[in-house]
């Protein structure tokens, strides 16, 4: 089978046919799917959806059983976490959503980690780390555009003299290079390129 389009996170199982792996969606499996949106719910509480996953977590005064669940919890209840709680050798633990969360100074509200600025994110070079509430994801650097070239995606110089996004003058040449453009003036014509006279 082949998929021209590429399955981002599947597989291709007849012409242009992706089955996606759990948590993902879209017909080249690249959206990922809000499990917190579905019917029935999957969380008996509070739902957090994660790319590809989710999480379950309960009100104040609940705590996550193995299984799911919430059940009651005094001790949980006098602590006042953000996003709910865990009892580990009859200590209390509030809980963050993610990884990219962090527990704040009062040991009960969740912090974001920037992860762009602590250097934890990897981007490939041609990508440009965003940072997220709880995550981050890196998008193509500017005068790139994602494409699904040779069987994956990947950031791909965008020509600007081909897509007339150039602000060259009217009396001069556009040049592509990698990630923008150059303008030179036409012959007879003298100037930045941008303005010649």
């Amino acid at each position: 089978a082949i998929c021209g389009h590429g399955c981002k996170y599947g597989e291709c199982t007849g012409p242009n046919k992706c089955k996606c792996f759990p948590g993902f969606t879209g017909k080249t499996c690249n959206q990922d799917l809000n499990e917190c949106g579905l019917k029935p719910r999957p969380c008996e509480h509070r739902c957090v959806n994660t790319h590809g996953s989710y999480k379950c977590y309960c009100l104040n005064g609940y705590m996550l059983m193995p299984d799911g669940t919430c059940a009651s919890s005094r001790t949980c209840a006098m602590v006042n976490c953000q996003y709910g709680c865990e009892e580990v050798k009859g200590e209390v633990q509030c809980l963050c959503p993610s990884g990219g969360l962090q527990l704040g100074p009062n040991g009960r509200t969740c912090i974001d980690i920037d992860e762009c600025s602590t250097g934890k994110a990897v981007c490939s070079y041609n990508r440009r780390c965003v940072n997220t509430f709880g995550s981050y994801y890196c998008k193509c650097q500017l005068g790139y555009e994602l494409k699904y070239i040779s069987g994956r995606y990947d950031c791909v110089d965008v020509n600007e003299c081909v897509t007339n996004t150039h602000r060259c003058n009217l009396h001069a040449e556009c040049l592509n290079t990698e990630g923008s453009f150059k303008c030179k003036c036409k012959q007879g014509y003298r100037g930045s390129g941008f303005d010649c006279a």
